[in-house]
Order: structure tokens, then C-alpha cells, then sequence
């Protein structure tokens, strides 16, 4: 064999499979078919010669796949092209292929074990029964490498290889001293599959980020939310965690015995509507006091008319009355400071007072 001429062969198979990629696994059988060029073993004393290959493969993973196959050539000899030497045969054949996700194609390299059969003819000269013709069986022995496209949701795929084998053969008459031959096979060939095209799966749905789930309802999504089992009507921080809104009403006061609001506690009210603008969930009683001068029955109707200018006063400046409890009169049950029924001691500004009660 030339050894040169098996090296560059071998170098150029190698180059194709720097720009080969990878298939999908496809595990339908699947029929092959081949034509080549047989680089014919020097020592043979034969032309180089075109060749055929039949076989029938499987993938039997991702990375592996196992073909049977018959070939056949027939070449002239180099001195006397009347004569001719056939050879046909078998081999089981086992590839690995070096796979990649999303990619078409996939190198790979090949591993074989075959049975080969040479018809030979030569010169049997003066033998009237020139020429004559000589049949043996022998073992052989494939490696080599090459490039295949996906099978999978495919209808075909091609494969181009090089490969070298070798033909134990040591009963040749046109070359007696040699023990066995070696021949680079070049091939591109097709691969049909089996039965209908699989169909890839379509890919799994990603699963959901918590940035983009809100199991409490909050407004806050679950990586932000520190507080996940917030309840519906709680006003919400940025954290999703219930935050305290008070709302201070102590510039709310009235005049001994009035009921009329004054410029300061309107002033103050304006405040709280911003609140209750910013805090859309809020709720809040409207609750009115009195201090503790007058009778009780006097006081209470006090008180209710104050908590009444509050609530108008809410109203009618765009705070819905749905979020509004009240207005309710607690007369002077409530004192912020207990100065007693005694005049002037009873009369208490603070006490004087509207508030509202934060119910969420």
C-alpha cells in the first residue's frame, strides 16, 4: 500500500470534519446506499476502481449507530487489463458520531469487521484453460472517518467517508508474497429512513420566573415579595409587605361648640386626600369627638355633625364614599385628655377633634 497516498487521504477526510456538526438521535432503521472510489492497495497490481455499497443501520443512541453492508468491485490488473480481479463482500460496521445540540451535521468515526471474497483471474499460460481463475474467502477489517446530516424529522440524509481496509488476503497469484492488502475507500452515499419522519417535540414550555408570578395578588411580584401571604385590601409596600399608613388628623379641630370647618383643618384634610390618593386599597372611619363640656345627648349630636363636615368634605374632593365608614359620633366617650365636667376645665381643643381610623 502507498503509504503517502493513505496519509493525504486520511488528512483530507480529517479536514472535512472540522466544519461538521452534530444530528439529532433518530432511532428508526434506516436503508444506506454508496458509490465511491476504491484506491486500489499498490502491491495488488490492480487499477484504482469505483465501487458500491448496499447495507441497512440503526442508531442505537445519540452517539451510536450499526450498520450491515455489502460492497462490490471489480478492477483490471495494472499489467495485462484483460484479466480482472473481483472482490464482494459483507461487514458490520459500528459508528460513534460526535453530537451537538442544534446543529445539522455530525463527524464521526468508523469501526468494521467484514468478509470479503476475491476472484481472481491470471495467466495460466499454455494452460488451454487460460486464464485461470482463482476464489478464496478472507477476513477483513475496516477504520476510517466521515461526516452524516440529522435523520431526525428527516426523509433522507447523506454521508460522505474515508475509510481503509484491510483485506487479509494472502492466496493472490498476481502478487504471492503478500499477506494481506489495504485499500482507501472514498464514498458519498444517502441514508432513508424507515417509515414516517419523527417529529421533534416541541420544546417545554420555560418555567415561569418569579419575577413574572404574583400568588398574593399584591402587585409585587414573588422574587420581591418578603411578605407573600399579604391579604386583599392591605395597603402594600414596595417589599409586598403591609405598611402602616396613618393618617394624622390633628390640625382637625373645631370651635368650642361648633361644628364648621376651620381654614387649618381643611388645610389638613387636603393632606389626607393625597393619602388616600396614593393608597388606592385605603379604607378609613370617619369618626367625630367632642370635649367633655355639655350634656352627653347634646355632645353626641355634636360629634356626628363634626364627623359629617369631615366626611362631606372627603366626598366631595374625589374620595369614593365605598371606602369611607361612617361618619360616626362618639360623643365625648373618647377623650384624648380627661379634664372632667367642670367649667372651664372641660373645654379641651384636643378633644374637639375628627379622626380618621385606618381599617386596613
Amino acid at each position: 500500500m502507498n503509504k503517502k497516498l493513505l496519509c493525504a487521504a486520511l488528512l483530507g477526510g480529517l479536514s472535512v470534519t472540522q466544519v461538521a456538526a452534530a444530528q439529532e438521535f433518530d432511532d428508526r432503521w434506516y436503508l444506506t446506499g454508496s458509490a465511491g472510489f476504491n484506491i486500489q492497495d499498490n502491491d495488488r497490481g490492480t487499477r484504482d476502481t469505483p465501487f458500491v455499497a448496499l447495507g441497512v443501520g440503526k442508531f442505537l443512541n445519540q452517539n451510536w449507530s450499526i450498520d450491515g453492508e455489502l460492497n462490490y468491485q471489480n478492477t483490471e490488473l495494472d499489467d495485462n487489463q484483460d484479466l480482472r480481479w473481483s472482490q464482494y463482500g459483507a461487514s458490520l460496521d459500528a459508528r460513534y458520531f460526535f453530537t451537538s445540540e442544534g446543529r445539522e451535521w455530525a463527524p464521526y468515526i468508523l469501526m468494521g469487521l467484514g468478509w470479503q471474497r476475491d476472484e481472481e483471474e491470471f495467466d495460466a499460460f499454455p494452460d488451454p484453460n487460460s486464464p485461470g481463475d482463482r476464489e478464496d474467502n478472507t477476513w477483513s477489517a475496516k477504520a476510517g472517518l466521515g461526516v452524516q446530516s440529522g435523520l431526525y424529522g428527516k426523509r433522507v440524509g447523506i454521508r460522505a467517508e474515508l475509510a481503509y481496509r484491510a483485506d487479509f488476503d494472502d492466496g493472490s497469484v498476481n502478487a504471492p508474497s503478500e499477506d494481506w492488502f489495504g485499500d482507501v475507500l472514498a464514498s458519498v452515499g444517502v441514508i432513508i429512513p424507515l417509515g414516517p419522519p419523527v417529529v421533534p417535540a416541541p420544546p417545554a414550555p420555560a418555567a415561569p420566573s418569579c419575577a413574572d408570578m404574583d400568588d398574593d395578588g399584591d402587585g409585587v411580584n414573588n422574587c420581591d415579595d418578603k411578605c407573600p401571604g399579604s391579604q386583599a385590601g392591605q395597603t402594600i409596600g414596595p417589599d409586598g409587605c403591609p405598611v402602616p399608613v396613618s393618617i394624622d388628623l390633628k390640625g382637625v379641630n373645631f370651635d368650642f361648640d361648633k361644628a364648621a370647618l376651620r381654614p387649618d383643618a381643611i388645610a389638613t384634610l387636603n393632606e389626607a386626600i393625597e393619602i388616600f390618593k396614593r393608597y388606592p386599597e385605603l379604607r378609613a372611619e370617619v369618626a367625630g369627638h367632642t370635649d367633655q363640656c355639655g350634656k352627653d345627648a347634646y355632645n353626641q349630636k355634636l360629634s356626628e355633625r363634626r364627623a359629617k363636615a369631615v366626611y362631606d368634605h372627603l366626598t366631595s374632593n374625589g374620595i369614593d364614599a365605598s371606602r369611607l365608614t361612617g361618619p360616626n359620633g362618639y360623643g365625648e366617650s373618647r377623650p384624648l385628655e380627661d379634664l372632667g365636667q367642670t367649667m372651664p376645665g372641660c373645654k379641651s381643643e384636643k378633644n374637639r377633634r375628627t379622626e380618621l381610623n385606618v381599617q386596613n
